[in-house]
């Protein structure tokens, strides 16, 4: 069942989600809404998806980068960026526990702000301990894209989002940036909007 997708503005979002017992993890109601989130993620689309973006303020999220989501970008762009298909995966009670000192900046967009999107500075590499559906404990180290789309899912549960972070000169929509910026170079971007700081 595809579900409503809550938009900024919902207090929800702004909350810190709560974890969830393994007993919970594993129960059909959790299960139930795993599935109705990835519905709602693909018929979105959508990369990740975080339990409080559809109302349930639980230390819950998915993740789902599939190959067709970047055919149309440019080889040479998905390399900048890092970026590869993932795996549809659920994180459970995520925690950053590492991340390197390299920090990139590229766009974000997010379901629960629809139509917009801004550059974000994010860490390049970051090490995330969670449980899994099963309530099986694991240990993921990303990089690139999926270290982004990681640390923008588990922002949700926290209760933040890209707002929170982006370069503030650099937020418009998502007709505009497609329009205008999407050729761009991050550089030229930041050299053309005047952006020296979030």
């Amino acid at each position: 069942m595809r579900l409503k997708l809550v938009q900024v503005g919902e207090v929800g979002l702004r909350q810190r989600a709560r974890m969830l017992t393994p007993a919970e993890i594993c129960s059909p109601a959790i299960r139930q809404l795993i599935a109705d989130m990835h519905e709602t993620l693909r018929d979105a689309p959508g990369v990740g998806l975080a339990a409080p973006q559809v109302g349930v303020s639980i230390q819950l999220a998915i993740i789902e980068d599939l190959p067709e989501y970047s055919r149309d970008i440019d080889a040479s762009q998905l390399a900048e960026r890092e970026r590869h298909p993932v795996p549809f995966q659920v994180i459970i009670n995520p925690e950053i526990t590492g991340h390197g000192d390299e920090q990139v900046e590229f766009f974000e967009g997010c379901l629960s702000l629809e139509g917009f999107t801004a550059l974000v500075p994010r860490y390049r590499q970051i090490t995330v301990r969670c449980l899994d559906e099963n309530a099986e404990p694991r240990l993921i180290e990303a990089a690139g894209w999926y270290a982004r789309i990681l640390q923008h899912e588990i922002d949700h549960l926290n209760g933040a989002v890209y707002v929170d972070r982006m370069y503030s000169r650099t937020f418009m929509s998502a007709e505009n940036f497609s329009r205008r910026w999407k050729e761009q170079s991050i550089a030229e971007v930041k050299r053309r909007l005047g952006v020296d700081r979030p």
